[in-house]
C-alpha cells in the first residue's frame, strides 16, 4: 500500500473565476485560458484526456493532443482503426479534459465527435515531421503485435520506400476528428476546496447559458 496517500493534499490559491467576468462565449474563454497556459511554461498545454465508450457503455480514456480549433470544435488526429476510433464509431459522444496544474485549472468539454474532411486530414498529416508520418503507416494502433523489433523493422522498410520523398501520402486509416461541444466547464482551484466551476451549456436555440456549479 502507498504510504500516507491520504495525507497528500495541496491548497489552491492562485486565481479565481467569476461568471460575471467570464466571456459570453466559451471559445473566447478557452482561448484566453489557453494563451495563459502557453505563456506559463505549462508542459504540453494542448495535451488533453479523451474519454470514449463503446455501445455497451464501457469507458476508456487516453491522452491525445489538441491540434486545432475549427470554428466551434476541438480537433485531434488519430488512427481510424484504433480503439478510440472504434468506440467513436459505436458512440460518437466524447469528453475532453485539459488539466493545467501549474495554473490550478481544468477545462472539461462534452460533445459529439465526427471525422473532419479528407483534405484537412491530408493537409495536417503532410505537415507533420517525416518520422511521424512513417510511424502512422507502420503502427497498427491498439492491435496486439508480436514484438517491438517487428515494429522497428516495418519502420525501416517504410523509411526506405520513401527515402527520396519529403512527404508521404496519408494512410487511409489515419485522420482527424472534430468534437463539437454541448457543454464546456471551466474549473479554477480555490482555497478550502471551494473551487470555482463555471458551466457553459448550449441551449436548443444555440445560445450558451452560463451557470455556476457547486465545487
Amino acid at each position: 500500500m502507498i504510504s500516507n496517500i491520504q495525507q497528500l493534499r495541496r491548497e489552491y490559491a492562485q486565481a479565481s473565476l467569476d461568471e460575471r467576468d467570464a466571456a459570453e462565449n466559451p471559445f473566447e474563454q478557452f482561448q484566453k485560458w489557453f494563451e495563459e497556459a502557453l505563456n506559463s511554461n505549462v508542459l504540453e498545454p494542448n495535451a488533453m484526456t479523451l474519454a470514449t465508450s463503446d455501445a455497451a457503455g464501457n469507458p476508456s480514456a487516453r491522452i491525445v493532443l489538441l491540434k486545432g480549433l475549427a470554428g466551434e470544435s476541438f480537433v485531434f488526429f488519430t488512427n481510424y482503426l484504433s480503439r478510440k476510433a472504434e468506440e467513436l464509431a459505436q458512440n460518437s459522444r466524447a469528453c475532453l479534459l485539459f488539466f493545467w496544474k501549474e495554473l490550478e485549472r481544468q477545462v472539461k468539454i462534452e460533445g459529439v465527435a465526427s471525422k473532419i474532411s479528407e483534405a484537412a486530414s491530408i493537409e495536417y498529416f503532410q505537415s507533420r515531421p517525416k518520422a511521424s508520418q512513417i510511424g502512422a503507416w507502420v503502427s497498427p494502433q491498439s492491435q496486439t503485435i508480436e514484438s517491438r523489433e517487428l515494429l522497428e523493422q516495418k519502420y525501416q522498410e517504410v523509411a526506405e520506400k520513401y527515402k527520396d520523398s519529403d512527404v508521404l501520402p496519408r494512410p487511409p486509416h489515419w485522420g482527424g476528428y472534430a468534437v463539437n461541444p454541448e457543454k464546456i466547464e471551466f474549473w479554477q482551484g480555490r482555497p478550502s476546496r471551494l473551487h470555482d466551476r463555471i458551466l457553459y451549456s448550449l441551449t436548443d436555440s444555440k445560445i450558451w447559458k452560463i451557470e455556476r456549479l457547486a465545487p
